[in-house]
């Protein structure tokens, strides 16, 4: 299958530079394209001596993730679309694996690559696992990389920072929702596919090393306000206060929102929340997603404490 990788950049050449050199060196063939968010360190011109064939989509200003891949994606002609962060360095067979669940079942429209932690024993994430509230955890974050074959947590999709994408589901649903900069717009176009009817799959054999937030500064006030804006927009175009599981989102947000108040000592994630619910006014609901792609294991305090977890990185 023809192959698009699409990279977004905001900053950060050293990463990104990695992130090529590791891509020059995959086993099948492939496309780049770079879309760069207003980098200041000459990130776009130095592309091309890294990986001269790349393409370089330069939108002149952090316009934020979902407008940059897809720019990036429409750029393409590729059977598959990757989604893959500057932070990640790829093994030679990572896309040769990642594609494999696309190329065995025609119903599959997504995947999740393995990304693990600097040192290879401990999983960043390998997909993204969602509770009834439809908020989004990285699977098996923490675990050993033994663990990474687990059919448990439920897989709802692949995380946007290392995943593959069939074209024609990416285009049936619309790629993904400008309507926020960052956070949860992968969530959410993975809860689209589900309810669209395509499948999901893993590829555990497809490893990148996750170098981390290196880009950002780790619990900043703009990614916390960033984070309860996608959170409030998508609470209400999936109508969550709506369903069976609105007590358990309300004390759910009270929570996060109290004691991350106290915390960092403001109001960003409250802030945020009431931004992104405004933002949300007059958008269509989003379809409710099937029951198979959510994890109803997933109690009021196991999610707490996996929130916890993507805290602490």
């Amino acid at each position: 299958m023809s192959i698009d990788v699409v990279i977004p950049t905001h900053g950060g050449w050293e990463l990104t530079e990695r992130c090529l050199r590791h891509l020059a060196a995959q086993t099948v063939p492939h496309a780049v394209i770079v879309v760069d968010n207003g980098s200041t360190d000459g990130t776009p011109r130095r592309v091309s001596a890294v990986a001269p064939h790349a393409v370089v989509i330069e939108l002149g200003a952090n316009l934020g993730f979902p407008v940059a891949c897809n720019r990036g994606a429409a750029a393409g002609t590729g059977e598959v679309i990757v989604l893959l962060n500057n932070d990640v360095e790829a093994r030679p067979d990572f896309l040769d694996q990642l594609v494999r669940p696309l190329q065995q079942d025609e119903h599959v429209g997504s995947v999740a690559a393995l990304l693990v932690q600097p040192g290879e024993l401990t999983i960043d994430s390998i997909g993204l696992t969602v509770d009834r509230t439809l908020a989004g955890f990285p699977r098996l974050r923490r675990r050993p990389v033994s663990e990474a074959a687990s059919v448990t947590p439920v897989l709802a999709g692949p995380m946007g920072g290392g995943g593959a994408y069939r074209r024609t589901a990416w285009e049936q649903v619309g790629g993904l929702d400008e309507g926020v900069r960052f956070y949860g717009e992968d969530v959410d176009l993975a809860l689209r596919l589900r309810a669209a009817g395509w499948k999901a799959g893993a590829a555990p054999e497809a490893v990148g090393v996750h170098l981390g937030s290196a880009t950002a500064q780790h619990r900043s006030g703009w990614q916390r306000h960033e984070g309860g804006f996608s959170r409030g927009y998508f609470l209400r175009r999936y109508r969550v206060l709506r369903s069976s599981a609105a007590h358990r989102a309300l004390v759910t947000e009270a929570v996060v929102v109290v004691g991350d108040a106290i915390l960092s000592r403001d109001a960003n994630a409250l802030r945020g929340r009431i931004a992104g619910w405004r933002a949300a006014r007059g958008v269509g609901p989003s379809p409710r997603p099937p029951g198979e792609a959510i994890d109803e294991t997933i109690s009021l305090w196991e999610s707490l404490r996996l929130r916890r977890v993507v805290y602490a990185g």
